[in-house]
């Protein structure tokens, strides 16, 4: 059956063959699709390729074959945000996050609005830090592993007072030793709360989170992740 007028996210293209790409978009009612764009070589197919670049918000159709689709046609709907250095990492790292945690072809609306949303913040100019970290944890909250980050695996609240380490399925786990990766009950009452934590709690968070994304990566690791702490260290200052 045909799509048609499909909204969507470009979030990686590769090539294929010797003129054609492979597009990995996330859609609105279907979810991440991968779709095969032939013949975008020649020059009558130039905005089509213009069209299909990583952040592009773009209507498209598609014919379903199998485990890639067959693009018919799309076009952009608006100008994709225009990013460079952190900011570009960042999309780069929320990119390649959907496309190892989101399986192809599984509607997921939150998430489809959920990037729309860090999409606009990109261009807005939000603290990136932050941004990220509200990002990863409605992730994982919109993929239906979220976590009660005010409250403990017992069922107590977190106080400010205290440190945890975090366990990606249960949450908030009392620690009574400050280790490197424990994270502050200010932090994650901040985050629960959606409040703009202070720097060295963004940094405890930013542990915390990969943390949990690592497991439900399967123990993996992301490209851009190597990256983003390369440049920590060039920089030192939070980082993503």
């Amino acid at each position: 059956m045909r799509i048609e007028g499909q909204p969507a996210f470009v979030l990686h293209v590769r090539p294929w063959r010797e003129t054609s790409v492979i597009v990995e978009l996330l859609t609105r009612e279907h979810g991440r699709v991968g779709i095969v764009a032939r013949g975008l070589t020649t020059p009558k197919r130039h905005p089509l390729r213009a069209a299909l670049q990583p952040l592009q918000f773009i209507r498209v159709d598609y014919l379903p074959r199998g485990e890639l689709a067959r693009l018919i046609q799309a076009e952009a709907l608006d100008v994709a945000p225009q990013l460079t250095g952190d900011k570009l990492m960042a999309a780069f790292y929320i990119n390649e996050l959907l496309l190892k945690l989101t399986p192809r072809n599984d509607a997921a609306q939150p998430i489809f609005n959920l990037y729309g949303r860090i999409r606009q913040e990109f261009a807005a100019g939000e603290p990136l830090s932050w941004t990220l970290r509200r990002f990863e944890r409605d992730l994982l909250e919109a993929l239906g592993v979220g976590l009660a980050w005010d409250e403990t695996a017992d069922g107590e609240s977190v106080e400010a007072g205290l440190r945890y380490r975090i366990d990606p399925e249960v949450g908030p786990v009392p620690e009574t030793r400050r280790l490197a990766d424990s994270v502050s009950g200010e932090a994650l009452l901040a985050l629960a709360g959606d409040r703009l934590p202070v720097a060295q709690q963004l940094v405890e968070l930013r542990h915390a989170l990969r943390t949990v994304l690592e497991a439900h990566l399967g123990g993996g690791s992301l490209r851009s992740w190597g990256l983003l702490d390369e440049l920590a260290r060039i920089r030192p200052r939070p980082q993503s």
